[in-house]
């Protein structure tokens, strides 16, 4: 089936999605990476709410144009290097989309299925195409940190996808049934 979202997504929408499912989402997006995960992980206040959007395992190539930020190609990084973080992330942050490539483990499945999530894929190598479905960026957080890829960007987007759900709320894995 085909969904159309706006961010954030309800606990029971996310519940109705099953593996194969196609979502597109529209409204607040935010990029993270390994090093964005570690550092919001060890704080204890950061000034934006990462549960009232979605998570896109994303380090985007950006450039400033008349003093806004501008997205030239935002497509997904290997989704697999977040495993370590991902459950804890999900348990501290409330996230129930994630957007990434290549799929997870055993602990974001599980944490998945225990809060009420979904893990989509996007595909690699569309990075322009993403950058189309950007409306606005929003904001950066420890850019001068972290730099570009590993900065926090927050963007505004309108019918971001086709996402495919690849590990679902209901422990199916999309990557588990093909090995």
């Amino acid at each position: 089936m085909e969904y159309h979202f706006d961010v954030p997504v309800s606990n029971e929408d996310i519940r109705k999605l099953k593996v194969g499912d196609i979502i597109y989402v529209s409204g607040k997006i935010f990029t993270a990476r390994d090093e964005a995960h570690h550092m919001m992980l060890e704080k204890d206040n950061i000034s934006f709410d990462p549960s009232e959007m979605a998570l896109f395992h994303c380090g985007p190539l950006m450039k400033k144009e008349n003093g806004k930020w501008k997205v030239v190609s935002a497509g997904p990084t290997t989704s697999s290097r977040m495993e370590i973080f991902e459950d804890k992330f999900i348990e501290k942050y409330g996230i129930n989309v994630i957007i990434g490539k290549g799929g997870m483990g055993e602990r974001t499945e599980k944490a998945l299925q225990k809060y009420g999530g979904v893990y989509t894929a996007y595909t690699g190598g569309a990075g322009a195409l993403a950058a189309d479905r950007v409306e606005e960026v929003l904001g950066v957080y420890w850019l001068d940190e972290l730099g570009m890829p590993e900065a926090v960007w927050i963007f505004k987007a309108k019918e971001f996808g086709p996402l495919v759900v690849a590990i679902d709320s209901h422990g199916k894995s999309i990557y588990r049934d093909i090995k």
